[in-house]
């Protein structure tokens, strides 16, 4: 169904806030999926509202392509070939740098936990490189969903369209929650940008942004019981009101 975006809202207004609501705050990184196809039509509808996202002078920097059956079983292949050889894969770097080059506090320790609560679930001991090197090579597969989204963007964009570009991501993911599906961003791509733009023909002046697994979740799967700690809004904001703080 083509949106118009003009239109009255298609649920009352009690519910409207709280199915809005469930949908970003069901939102999680899910990495187990079944095998159960997504319909073309429901993966063009889901990007058909998204890009409805704010966008800085209606720019819309994104570019996305859909891989999906024997197009993404060859790029994950191609991918593990490199990732289980360090000798090959050792000198890579990401297409951009995602991540900071020095960790510090609280930034360092939210990202430990969540490590280490996922390998908890998954019963991988501290020290077992192997079966963290084969977790996290799970990445490659799209953690075997049946759809697998690559993000680009042209390198001559800034910052700010990079900001556009994630409101246009968390729009992918809430789209999908609102089908029944779940989603994975994935950055671990970015360090085979070059692989995945020679199979994928993508030309040199686009980035690659991000990867992102999309299906439905195997419930059954004791990693998708992961939730991760949010910190409470009191955390992170402060209220001013006539020129001096308040809080809620």
């Amino acid at each position: 169904m083509k949106m118009n975006r003009l239109s009255l809202p298609p649920v009352p207004a009690e519910l409207l806030s709280q199915t809005i609501d469930w949908a970003i705050a069901s939102r999680r990184s899910i990495r187990a999926y079944l095998p159960t196809p997504v319909p073309c039509e429901e993966i063009e509808a889901i990007l058909d509202v998204a890009r409805f996202c704010a966008t800085g002078v209606n720019m819309q920097p994104w570019r996305v392509h859909v891989i999906t059956g024997a197009a993404k079983t060859r790029i994950s292949r191609a991918i593990a070939q490199l990732d289980n050889e360090p000798l090959l894969s050792g000198h890579l770097e990401d297409a951009y740098e995602y991540y900071p080059r020095e960790w510090t506090s609280p930034y360092v320790d939210r990202r430990r936990k969540v490590g280490w609560d996922l390998y908890g679930l998954l019963g991988i001991a501290k020290g077992d490189k192997q079966r963290m090197h084969a977790q996290h090579g799970r990445n490659y597969r799209f953690f075997d969903a049946p759809v697998g989204l690559l993000f680009t963007i042209d390198r001559v964009l800034k910052e700010g369209s990079l900001l556009d570009y994630g409101m246009f991501l968390q729009a992918v993911m809430v789209a999908a929650r609102g089908r029944g599906l779940h989603t994975c961003p994935q950055a671990a791509f970015l360090k085979y940008h070059q692989v995945i733009s020679n199979m994928l023909e993508i030309p040199a002046e686009q980035m690659l942004v991000c990867g992102m697994s999309l299906g439905y979740a195997d419930e059954n799967s004791i990693e998708n019981t992961l939730v991760t700690d949010r910190e409470p809004v009191s955390a992170f904001t402060r209220f001013h009101h006539d020129s001096k703080e308040s809080t809620p």
